[in-house]
C-alpha cells in the first residue's frame, strides 16, 4: 500500500514550516541543509535540502526551491477535522497574512468548509467531518 506525503517547494522552508507547526500544532522533525551533503556549494550551504514536519497529525516534506517557480493553483491541501473548534482555529491561523477564498462556514451538505491561500501561496481546504444523517 502506498502512502502520500505532501512535498512543498518553498522560498524559505524553515519559516514556512515554523508557520505550519504554529498554525496547526506540531513539530519540525528533521532539517538537512546542503551543507550536510558532500562537497556543498557555499552559495547553497544554508538552503534546506530536506525538511520533515508533522502538523495536524500529518507528515509533510519541504525544501528550499533551487529554481524559480510560480505559485500555482493546481493543488490544494485538504484538512478535515472532527470538531468545529479545531477547524476554525486552524483556518484562522493559516489565513494570517494570506487570502480567504471561501470563508469557513456550514455548507448545504452538512459539513463546515472553507478555502484559503496562505501567505506562502499554498491553497488549503479546511473542513469538518460530515455529520451523520438524521435517522428517519
Amino acid at each position: 500500500m502506498a502512502k502520500l506525503t505532501p512535498y512543498i517547494f518553498s522560498e524559505d522552508a524553515k519559516s514556512q514550516a515554523a508557520f505550519y507547526t504554529e498554525a496547526l500544532g506540531g513539530e519540525i522533525l528533521d532539517v538537512m541543509t546542503f551543507a550536510d551533503g558532500p562537497d556543498p556549494n557555499p552559495e547553497f550551504k544554508d538552503k534546506v535540502m530536506h525538511l520533515s514536519l508533522k502538523a495536524a497529525g500529518i507528515v509533510f516534506y519541504m525544501c528550499d526551491s533551487m529554481w524559480a517557480f510560480e505559485r500555482g493553483n493546481g493543488l490544494a491541501l485538504s484538512l478535515e477535522f472532527p470538531a468545529e473548534a479545531e477547524a476554525y482555529a486552524a483556518f484562522d491561523k493559516l489565513a494570517e497574512g494570506g487570502k480567504i477564498m471561501e470563508p469557513l462556514k456550514k455548507q448545504f451538505w452538512g459539513a463546515h468548509f472553507g478555502q484559503l491561500e496562505d501567505k506562502y501561496g499554498i491553497i488549503w481546504q479546511v473542513m469538518t467531518e460530515m455529520a451523520a444523517p438524521e435517522p428517519s
